[in-house]
């Protein structure tokens, strides 16, 4: 049942051989045995998830289901869902809870979904590792020394560890794709603005985008059809059509063009990743796909730059956290500065603090010219770069992360290895385009490696049928870590 397709439970629920009341109770079970070792659920409600598999069923016997009617959805809580504790992984937040839905929760609502809990995160998605949250560190579930990755760890490990049917996650710098490499799962960030960021707690406005995380590009298509749509209530939302995701997933390949970027394939790759990635694209090849090599030259700035815009856009969103209307007070305070002080020194964490101060000196007066000003010039070079690429390939492909997952504190003394993380995924954020990642082999110590995926503005459609038909083929998505089944 666990090992099972979104398509297959719901046809399974359709066909009466099991209630979602039955699968949410089987979920929720699984999850007391494995999260405690794991800590990927921070906030479980088994009563609300129950009601909404009660009247997910109620619509089933109806005939009014969607494809996700009555099947078992994790959100990260990063997402505001009414009546749920939604902390963002941050003391800040504690004892917040929600008087509304986000966008992309009552999209799953509306479609019947059950949402079976919240998932752990870095705190206020600041983080590559999921080891900056106020709820403690989540562990991989293919080695609980190590990381899950951040910031939507626990998501990752919740998918990988069949806690869920498929979960919810956002990326601002690779905080989907990332993860989902290091857990080895499937993971997809669309297309800044075709999923609303309405009730998504903000961390860098131009960045963030939420997308689905799941075992396999087609439940990635099922679940973006529910997630994307235009929303009014977001300024960054797109009014687009509605697209069916998973309409050319059976498409072949023939005659697709992967553009191979040099700077992608240069040193700083693990040589376990590096192989992954070769024998990936090698079948790829046997599925009728050329291989064009191409440059983003500028990406090998995309770092710097976005550790200076992330920041200046994070110190604005955060200072709505003051103490005051809601979330972590002081509990002892002389005056209204003095609570100010000490409600955000004793509320955030050292890594979100550490942003706070860079992005306030970035801002600041006389400094906002020589740093802000010029990684905003950047990053129109870096766009700029994937614009050129694209005229001369279909797709662009590299490996998700320079190496599979490290252990726990293994780089918590070191920020700048820490952000290097990330060092494949942060240019699709700056240019605003879709990227995913799929499993495509195991590394050094049997840990997953994953391929990165990076299609042109809306290619989300075609991204995912260029995974599906990988998956098709190769049994890497289905691989469970062991002890887990």
């Amino acid at each position: 049942m666990f090992n099972k397709s979104l398509r297959q439970l719901a046809a399974d629920l359709r066909a009466k051989q099991i209630s979602s009341v039955e699968l949410t109770q089987l979920y929720l079970d699984r999850i007391a045995q494995h999260n405690p070792a794991l800590n990927a659920y921070v906030t479980l409600d088994s009563d609300k998830s129950l009601a909404q598999a009660r009247a997910a069923d109620a619509r089933l016997a109806k005939g009014d289901a969607t494809e996700l009617t009555g099947i078992p959805i994790a959100q990260k809580d990063i997402f505001c869902a009414q009546g749920w504790l939604t902390t963002c992984g941050s003391k800040m937040l504690h004892n917040f809870i929600s008087p509304y839905d986000a966008h992309v929760i009552s999209q799953f609502n509306s479609a019947g979904a059950i949402n079976l809990g919240k998932t752990n995160m870095d705190e206020f998605a600041m983080g590559s590792s999921n080891e900056t949250s106020h709820y403690g560190s989540v562990k991989n579930p293919w080695d609980t020394a190590r990381v899950p990755g951040g910031s939507s760890g626990g998501t990752a490990a919740a998918v990988a560890a069949r806690l869920c049917a498929a979960a919810t996650g956002t990326d601002t710098g690779g905080s989907i794709r990332q993860p989902a490499a290091l857990c080895g799962i499937s993971g997809l960030k669309p297309t800044y603005g075709v999923v609303s960021r309405y009730g998504m707690i903000a961390f860098a406005s131009s960045l963030d985008q939420a997308g689905p995380m799941g075992r396999n590009a087609e439940d990635l298509a099922l679940m973006l059809n529910t997630m994307a749509g235009f929303d009014e209530r977001d300024s960054t939302s797109l009014q687009r059509d509605k697209e069916d995701y998973a309409r050319d997933l059976d498409k072949p390949l023939h005659g697709l063009r992967i553009g191979l970027p040099k700077e992608f394939f240069a040193a700083g790759m693990g040589s376990d990743v590096a192989k992954a990635v070769e024998a990936a694209l090698a079948e790829y090849k046997k599925l009728g796909a050329t291989v064009v090599d191409i440059s983003l030259p500028n990406s090998r700035l995309s770092i710097p730059v976005y550790y200076v815009l992330a920041p200046a856009e994070a110190s604005s969103n955060l200072s709505r956290f003051d103490g005051v209307r809601y979330g972590y007070r002081a509990p002892d305070y002389s005056d209204l500065n003095d609570m100010y002080e000490k409600s955000r020194a004793q509320g955030f964490g050292s890594e979100v603090k550490r942003r706070i101060m860079i992005g306030t000196y970035v801002l600041s007066h006389g400094y906002y010219d020589a740093y802000y000003l010029q990684a905003q010039k950047i990053r129109r070079l870096i766009a700029q770069d994937f614009v050129e690429a694209y005229k001369h390939c279909d797709i662009i492909m590299g490996p998700t992360s320079p190496s599979t997952a490290f252990k726990l504190g293994e780089k918590g003394d070191d920020p700048v290895q820490m952000y290097l993380s990330d060092i494949y995924t942060i240019a699709v954020n700056l240019a605003g385009l879709p990227g995913m990642s799929i499993p495509c082999g195991f590394g050094d110590n049997n840990m997953p490696v994953g391929l990165q995926i990076i299609g042109n503005y809306f290619d989300e459609a075609r991204m995912l049928n260029v995974a599906h038909q990988y998956q098709l083929a190769t049994d890497w998505h289905s691989r469970a870590p062991q002890g887990i089944l």
